[in-house]
């Protein structure tokens, strides 16, 4: 029973079953303003918002979809520790606002029915109320929240309908206290739990509580896995394995009086269900065949359905792919034009470098993602707010269970090819825990953009152009397939590996309720789209930047001395001497010649400066490391500055080759694969050869040069030791493949 008191509502705990339009109740309630951020410890995502009414503001906090509170992982826990007020960064909820799918309410009834137990006035929202009337499905309201003893209010909240009564109901519940409710457990298990409390009360947990809810102590006599126990009580000496003897010799007295654990919930929470519609939700006779069922007919069909995935998901893959190009290629412009105004005014030395290459460079390495990413997530919102996304998972299920994953993986993998930055942050649609980690560990894998100027170039210098089967095939496009390929191989092989060592488990099953069709909210769509842009910039992208400044103080420092430069600085006056004289003259040509002659000596002197710095004396240090691979020092100067990005291994081998860095034009690139052609050993052997080449492709197939996508991998799982062990894999996994590829590429006579 509630009763009245004074208390003031101050912050509201939104609970729900996954595809129930909880988010999308979540921006009607709150608005645009949001923080997000991770809950300590875990991957879980949290979202406040603000809720505004009569004059009040109270903080909405946005709970993990969930279909029970039925804790199995750290996880899984957030949603219990926040509606017990267990975590010091979140507020104790005054009120619970349960949403529940109107056109599936006996299901969603069984997350409400662990609600009530938590002992906070709760408030149910049914959303998908015009669903459930399309249906002809018909529920008397009043009559429902007199049985459930909580307010009930049908929304649609797409459509901003009924919202305001939610806050009022709100408003009325905060202004009440409610005692947690019985559970609907028989006689036997009641006793069991009223004992177990009564033994735990002089054991406190190891977050030193003296006297758990009730709820807890349910939970860990229906938690046979230990998760729970482990976590309240550990399961070391003492304690700890007093209680462990406790619950199982509970469990056994549960079993031989016929309420087996963990069995005696579902029976006993679907009989509560029962009991609570019986008379008040009226099913129509035959369920009339809406158009939503006549385009699954299509949109899931083995054949049919999966023609359609590939037209959406080729749609996807073009938008994140060629559609951002405009718009990253005006913000490299800007870029440039911002550098050449400093280049004009500034003379030259480090605070000009230092402004171009490192501030204005590690911003654009920054802002040049936003385009990908807001792309990717208005579809991907697009998508799963109209309903298909579950419709794609479902289809894709079949082949991605396989590799240990569900179909829910496969999209965030496709959009890894274009980058692995939007690829990592859309594994937000996964909620199992151990496959969104296990999809984000092996996105990375993925060949995006950025390894492909890697590719055209040592393809294009030492690959020959052999033409088969009449023309249609040549071996450069091949081995281009293959450095794809490999990826996706070696993916699937990490993806086994995970799931059956650090993230063990099987595959899930793949239970998810197709949500009804419906128009996304525009409002949702943007909104999550700029959250997501914002969120890039303000967590990954400081990262991004901070790297992108030590780089450059890598690649520009220690400088040499002006005696060591003398000769390169003699000839380039003499040449400065040479144009303005042919100028002066009219000789045009000979002024061209002294002008490339520069540009020669420019280059020499950018890579005589870069072969000395930290970062060239490093590529020394490593050489011994990476010659069994076919590389010398420049090479491995070349891989340690692709940190960043993976495409800065092209410009800086142009520098350490002294031809500058000006080589994505084909001339250029056309000049560098000269130089890398004609460069040797100091024994005067070729440097580079055909394994050698395969072996660099092959490492930047499989590396994690990308600072941007580690950051960002951080940023996801809320850890930094997830970004390591990518790291570390990722460049083991390449290394041991480059040195196969080169060791039996020269064994074969390649």
């Amino acid at each position: 029973m509630q009763t009245a008191t004074a208390r003031k509502i101050r912050t509201i705990a939104l609970v729900g079953n996954p595809n129930t339009g909880k988010s999308t109740l979540f921006g009607g309630l709150s608005g645009v303003p949001q923080r997000v951020g991770n809950y300590p410890g875990v991957t879980v995502e949290k979202t406040l918002g603000e809720v505004q009414h009569a004059g009040e503001v109270w903080t909405l906090v946005d709970l993990p979809g969930t279909y029970s509170l039925a804790p199995r992982s750290p996880d899984e826990m957030v949603a219990v520790d926040v509606l017990f007020g267990r975590l010091d960064d979140v507020p104790v909820p005054d009120v619970v606002l349960c949403v529940a799918a109107a056109n599936n309410l006996e299901r969603n009834l069984y997350l409400l029915s662990q609600v009530l137990e938590v002992g906070r006035p709760v408030v149910l929202a049914l959303t998908m109320w015009d669903v459930a009337q399309d249906h002809g499905l018909r529920i008397d309201v009043p009559a429902l929240s007199e049985r459930l003893g909580v307010p009930v209010v049908p929304v649609e909240a797409h459509r901003g309908i009924g919202l305001e009564s939610l806050k009022d109901a709100l408003a009325e519940a905060g202004r009440t206290t409610c005692p947690a409710a019985q559970g609907p457990f028989p006689p036997a298990f009641l006793e069991e739990t009223a004992r177990l409390a009564g033994f735990l009360s002089s054991r406190r947990t190891l977050a030193g509580e003296d006297r758990l809810p009730r709820y807890l102590v349910e939970r860990l006599l229906l938690d046979t896995g230990g998760y729970l126990e482990g976590r309240l009580y550990g399961d070391q000496n003492g304690d700890g394995r007093a209680v462990r003897e406790e619950l199982e010799a509970a469990r056994g007295r549960l079993a031989a009086a016929g309420c087996t654990v963990p069995g005696v919930e579902t029976t006993a929470r679907y009989g509560w269900i029962a009991r609570a519609v019986s008379g008040i939700v009226h099913h129509p006779d035959a369920p009339a065949s809406t158009w939503g069922d006549r385009l699954d007919a299509v949109l899931t069909h083995r054949f049919w359905g999966l023609l359609a995935l590939a037209a959406v998901l080729l749609l996807m893959f073009s938008a994140v792919f060629s559609w951002a190009q405009g718009p990253m290629d005006a913000i490299d412009a800007g870029i440039g034009w911002v550098s050449a105004q400093l280049q004009a005014r500034l003379p030259e030395g480090p605070l000009l470098s230092l402004l171009t290459d490192g501030i204005i460079g590690g911003i654009g390495a920054v802002v040049v993602f936003l385009p990908q990413i807001f792309i990717l997530f208005f579809l991907l919102t697009s998508l799963e707010e109209c309903g298909y996304l579950s419709r794609a998972a479902y289809l894709m299920d079949r082949l991605m269970v396989r590799v240990g994953l569900s179909g829910k993986s496969f999209i965030p993998l496709l959009s890894s090819f274009a980058c692995a930055i939007p690829g990592v942050m859309a594994t937000r649609v996964i909620e199992d825990r151990r496959d969104r980690l296990t999809t984000i560990l092996i996105a990375p894998l993925m060949s995006c953009s950025a390894r492909l100027p890697v590719y055209t170039l040592m393809i294009a210098a030492f690959i020959p152009d052999r033409r088969f089967l009449g023309g249609l095939l040549g071996l450069q496009g091949l081995v281009l397939f293959a450095m794809y390929a490999v990826g996706i191989v070696v993916a699937a092989v990490a993806a086994l590996i995970l799931k059956r060592t650090l993230l063990r488990g099987e595959a899930p099953s793949f239970l998810m309720e197709m949500p009804p069709y419906k128009w996304p909210s525009p409002r949702v769509v943007v909104h999550r789209m700029l959250e997501r842009g914002w969120d890039f910039l303000r967590n990954a992208g400081t990262i991004i930047f901070a790297v992108s400044i030590v780089m450059w103080g890598a690649l520009y420092y220690p400088r040499l001395s002006t005696k060591e430069m003398a000769p390169l600085a003699a000839e380039k006056v003499r040449l400065e001497a040479e144009r303005e004289g042919a100028r002066v003259a009219g000789d045009a040509e000979k002024e061209e010649l002294a002008a490339d002659g520069l540009a020669d000596v420019a280059n020499r002197i950018e890579g005589a400066q870069k072969r000395q710095s930290v970062l060239g004396r490093l590529g020394h240090l490593i050489e011994p490391a990476v010659r069994p691979l076919g590389w010398d020092w420049r090479i491995g100067s070349g891989v340690i500055a692709s940190f960043p990005a993976r495409e800065v291994v092209v410009a800086t081998l142009g520098v350490i080759f002294d031809v500058g860095r000006e080589v994505e034009e084909d001339e250029g690139s056309q000049r560098l694969g000269d130089a890398l052609r004609s460069a040797t050993w100091p024994s005067g052997k070729p440097l580079f050869d055909i394994p050698v080449a395969l072996s660099i492709m092959v490492f930047f197939a499989l590396c994690a040069q990308c600072v941007s996508t580690l950051a960002v991998i951080g940023r996801e799982t809320g850890t930094w030791t997830w970004p390591a062990f990518t790291f570390a894999y990722m460049t083991a996994v390449a290394y041991v493949a480059a040195l196969l590829v080169y060791q039996g590429g020269t064994w074969l006579g390649l």
